[in-house]
């Protein structure tokens, strides 16, 4: 190594505290940083599900049975006011295991089928930051943020079981061969696919949350939210949604109940966390709070502040779960991420908490491209296209629910601009963008959401954004592509 590099910038804290750019100092490129790191890393444990939203017990849902997830909570932290980048599956998760907006990191759509869409070629995934630094890396069921597969993500082993029961027996399986084989620290991201919506039964016309494993689950009633019609259809729909979530809730206790087991809990970091609110109609796919709020816990025993049933109230993006990760396993932090580590707020040390979240949409079952920013009291959407009111993430030809606003979704369609005020509007009914009492906020708003957009070069400032299937189309007529 080189004899001029000053000795402060040899000790293995220092070289942690000053990240990426000491690494460029000392010629290492990122594969070789793992022998740089502290003993003693905690084990990282990821669980995750689809379609969930805060659909928990714990985060206020009242007829919801999640024991399992509620009890993760109370000894470990819950963040209360956690929100996705993006209110659909691929784009959000792409920012959980990039730490960055789906706009940047390339997942503007869906991953699979003809939607087409992937992570950029020089994106670099939790996964692999996580291995290059020395941990064993493996996943089981659902990879949804990339169609290139396990490895792409750096996963060394992939197990591809993405029903909440089998996932959870694979996962156990994993953690028994850690806990047998403790060299090194492992990552396991462990995912399934409840609640997401299920062909099940298939002689419907309509696509509910049921499969052969659950039924419906009325046992503590049903509580209908202040934005859907109290309807016989949307009981239903809630009831089935309630034994996805009570099946899934009972799979994911499964796996931590075998970190006790296993005794690897006590130095194993675990997070649970969805990709995006439930798929309800003006929920999933929308930029209104039941569809960018998530659950998300975690819980460390060894480490204080990182257990013991406290919650959060800051504004939280789910940009920062990576750069939380890569931190408290003393990892550097990509220059390129945007979410910021809560490391010091677990800590107790100063913190500088977010006054904003912003989400976007750009393409999902159609182009509809939204973006939005939240504020503590004020949420202001901005349309850039005249789609329908709400895309409705039903997956059925006959849907059974329905919304209080707008009253007819059939003859209704997107304003440029919506305001909602949300110390007084929570479930964002009344749209006051026009209202001119309301200019000020409207202004101040539009204001910041501009430089955002600004700052992390949307493509959506240049016009509208071409989908992958619009050069594949263009490739089949013998055309050049020009995305």
């Amino acid at each position: 190594m080189n004899k001029n590099i000053p000795a402060h910038l040899l000790d293995r804290r220092e070289l942690l505290r000053s990240g990426v750019a000491v690494l460029t100092v000392l010629g290492l490129s990122r594969q070789s940083t793992a022998e740089n790191l502290p003993p003693a890393r905690p084990n990282i444990l990821l669980l995750h599900c689809h379609d969930l939203g805060a659909y928990l017990h714990c985060y206020g849902a009242e007829t919801v049975q999640s024991p399992n997830l509620d009890a993760l909570a109370a000894g470990g932290v819950r963040f209360a006011r956690n929100f996705c980048t993006a209110p659909q599956c691929s784009p959000s998760r792409a920012s959980i295991f990039t730490g960055r907006y789906p706009h940047n990191n390339g997942v503007m759509g869906l991953c699979h089928a003809e939607f087409a869409w992937d992570l950029n070629p020089e994106e670099v995934h939790l996964a692999q930051l996580l291995k290059d630094a020395g941990y064993r890396a493996e996943s089981v069921g659902i990879i949804h943020e990339t169609r290139s597969g396990a490895a792409r993500c750096g996963y060394e082993k992939h197990a591809g079981k993405n029903r909440a029961s089998e996932m959870a027996s694979a996962a156990i399986e994993r953690l028994r061969y850690f806990a047998e084989t403790p060299e090194k620290p492992f990552f396991l991201c462990a995912g399934c696919i409840e609640p997401h919506r299920m062909r099940f039964p298939e002689e419907k016309d309509y696509i509910g949350f049921l499969s052969p494993e659950f039924g419906p689950d009325e046992t503590l009633g049903v509580n209908v939210p202040g934005f859907l019609r109290d309807t016989p259809g949307t009981r239903s729909e809630l009831a089935e949604l309630q034994g996805a979530v009570r099946h899934m809730d009972a799979q994911m206790g499964r796996i931590v109940s075998a970190l006790s087991e296993l005794e690897l809990e006590q130095n194993t970091l675990v997070v649970f966390t969805t990709d995006h609110g439930y798929a309800m109609p003006r929920a999933k796919c929308s930029l209104y709070d039941p569809g960018i709020a998530t659950a998300f816990i975690l819980r460390l025993p060894s480490r204080p502040g990182w257990h013991g049933g406290i919650v959060k109230e800051e504004l939280v993006s789910n940009i920062d779960l990576l750069p939380t990760l890569l931190d408290v396993a003393g990892v550097p932090i990509p220059s390129n991420v945007q979410g910021r580590s809560l490391m010091t707020l677990l800590d107790g040390d100063a913190y500088s908490a977010r006054d904003t979240i912003f989400a976007e949409i750009s393409h999902h079952d159609y182009y509809d491209p939204r973006r939005c920013i939240r504020t503590e009291t004020h949420k202001l959407i901005a349309n850039f296209a005249s789609a329908p009111a709400y895309m409705d993430p039903s997956q059925s030809w006959r849907p059974r629910s329905d919304t209080v606003v707008p009253e007819d979704h059939a003859t209704a369609y997107h304003p440029c601009l919506e305001l909602y005020d949300l110390r007084t509007d929570p479930w964002e009914q009344n749209n006051i963008a026009e209202a001119p009492e309301h200019s000020e906020t409207r202004a101040m708003l539009l204001d910041r959401l501009r430089y955002h957009l600004i700052e992390t070069e949307d493509p959506i400032l240049d016009g509208a954004i071409t989908p992958p299937q619009h050069g594949k189309t263009l490739g089949l007529m013998g055309l050049p592509s020009k995305r």
